[in-house]
């Protein structure tokens, strides 16, 4: 990784170089595909990485370092930020004084994920400048852009990339000059940091007279810039992220308005743009919000068939797209569907609620797999955390017969992430019937590439840290019941404990601890110094 030098990287290693050459004194977030790599490989090219336990107490200590005028990286999917909007919205508000970016991985298509939302629509609700790369080289660069323009302003950035951004390998070029890492150091600033009522209506409006620069900013940026425009002056394209790339192929004669920084949107630009052509269309993955933003600004663009909202895009799509033709989705290839492993233990324990016919209040991870053959054991499954809520909502509602077949199933890691305040509604507002929780803890976070967790006794590195225990915590929140099991190991055990527990009609928490083989093999891959990082 020499300065000049082209390097094959992926977006996500992009990010994580530039987060390097930026000087972040601190990147922090939450595993989940398709961000997950950004932090694995900034640890591994030497930058200071951490797992937090969600996405909220990532972003809540990448705050307190941008507050000490150092700076920050917090990355995470899209559906991260649901659980870090709290403090999104209001770090807006209050401002840093070193480099607050965070990265938004979506996931058009839902390649690995519950929903497809469109996380744009978050810089503009919290008022927050948004930078959107098409490549790897840009991901580099606009990782580094971002810092600068989150400084300038003492502003956080929102750094969007999709998934294919985040996995594809293009070439970068490192510049030549890495920033210069600032000096931490706090300074008291109780009105501009501490948000009651009274200093936080004189934020807002400093927040919209900072996003009122950043718009006129943008108007003449060069991250916003027109590409020359051939022969074909019948056609002009305003587009951003990815879109750009496969716009590129599509439509190589159009004229094209390719926007990197997507928020504040450079209006009077676009609007000059679209006044040279004799039609005018936005391409981009997702939601239409450009094209809802030009046409309510009045300029005119030719709005796109609702089904382009959906999935990811690629060229051929956008060809159909800017003809007006509909596009006809391949029809898809044969193969075998995703599936526990072979030596997984949640096998043992969706064999059991199946066949005791229970239901199964389901969470995120890959025991969300529990729902598909041989199984079909999972009978809900909204987000992270939501199975002991939701286990209990039906608890209270179900007729008592059907109230005790209701059971709570939870990762070990998507525990410690969101399922302790569940635990505590457990204990202060039980159902009649009672309820069982089943902790699924097999010492890892599997679904998203065997990462670490508090409750693993590892860092992200590998390294050694204190090991938080599920049971120790529930039994502490006042869990009547709580006990431990091997299902692979000790399967008419967890069947006698799984069956007096809920015949108990009182509170009661079982894990299921058993050890992910795929982690075992990591782990002694990591401790014999084998390791890809």
């Amino acid at each position: 990784m020499k300065d000049g030098k082209r390097i094959l990287l992926s977006g996500d290693e992009a990010i994580a170089l530039a987060a390097l050459d930026a000087g972040v004194a601190l990147g922090t977030g939450y595993p989940g595909t398709p961000s997950t790599e950004i932090l694995e490989h900034f640890s591994k090219i030497g930058g200071h990485a951490q797992w937090a336990p969600n996405e909220k107490v990532a972003l809540e200590v990448a705050i307190g370092v941008a507050y000490a005028n150092a700076r920050a990286l917090v990355t995470m999917k899209h559906v991260g930020l649901n659980v870090a909007a709290d403090g999104f919205f209001t770090v807006a508000y209050t401002g840093v004084n070193g480099g607050l970016v965070l990265v938004s991985a979506d996931d058009p298509g839902m390649a690995s994920s519950q929903n497809e939302q469109d996380n744009r629509r978050y810089a503009v609700a919290a008022g927050v400048p948004m930078l959107e790369p098409s490549d790897s080289q840009e991901a580099y660069e606009f990782t580094l852009r971002a810092f600068e323009i989150s400084e300038r302003w003492q502003i956080p950035v929102l750094l969007r990339v999709t998934t294919r951004v985040c996995h594809s390998k293009t070439l970068v070029v490192r510049r030549d000059k890495p920033l210069s890492a600032p000096s931490p150091f706090f300074e008291h600033n109780r009105k501009g940091r501490v948000m009651i009522p009274s200093n936080a209506r004189p934020a807002h409006r400093r927040l919209r007279a900072k996003l009122a620069e950043i718009a006129a900013f943008s108007e003449s940026s060069d991250l916003n810039f027109e590409t020359t425009p051939g022969a074909n002056t019948d056609l002009g394209i305003v587009t951003s992220g990815i879109s750009y790339q496969h716009s590129l192929e599509a439509a190589p004669d159009a004229g094209m308005l390719k926007l990197g920084l997507s928020y504040p949107l450079p209006i009077e630009k676009i609007r000059a743009f679209a006044a040279r052509y004799k039609k005018c269309v936005v391409v981009e993955e997702g939601d239409p919000y450009i094209q809802d933003t030009l046409l309510a600004a009045g300029i005119k663009v030719v709005p796109r068939d609702e089904e382009f909202r959906f999935g990811e895009l690629n060229v051929a799509r956008v060809r159909c797209l800017l003809s007006g033709k509909d596009y006809t989705s391949p029809a898809t290839p044969p193969g075998k569907p995703p599936a526990l492993c072979t030596g997984c233990p949640h096998r043992e324990v969706f064999s059991l609620l199946r066949d005791w016919d229970c239901i199964v209040s389901g969470d995120i991870g890959c025991y969300s797999l529990g729902v598909l053959p041989p199984f079909e054991a999972m009978d809900t499954c909204v987000c992270m955390g939501a199975s002991i809520g939701t286990g209990l909502g039906l608890r209270h509602a179900l007729p008592e017969k059907e109230a005790k077949r209701v059971v709570s199933v939870i990762g070990d890691s998507t525990f410690l992430h969101s399922g302790l305040t569940g635990i505590v509604e457990m204990v202060y507002n039980p159902p009649s019937t009672g309820h069982v929780v089943l902790i699924l803890d097999n010492g890892t976070t599997a679904m998203t590439g065997l990462q670490e967790h508090p409750g693993t006794g590892r860092l992200l590195n590998g390294a050694p840290a204190a090991k938080v225990l599920p049971e120790d915590i529930v039994r502490a929140m006042g869990v009547e019941l709580v006990g431990v099991c091997d299902p692979s190991a000790d399967k008419e055990g967890f069947a006698r404990h799984l069956r007096a527990y809920l015949d108990s009609g009182k509170l009661a928490v079982l894990i299921a601890r058993h050890p992910c083989i795929l982690s075992l093999a990591k782990q002694k891959k990591t401790s014999t110094g084998n390791t890809n990082g």
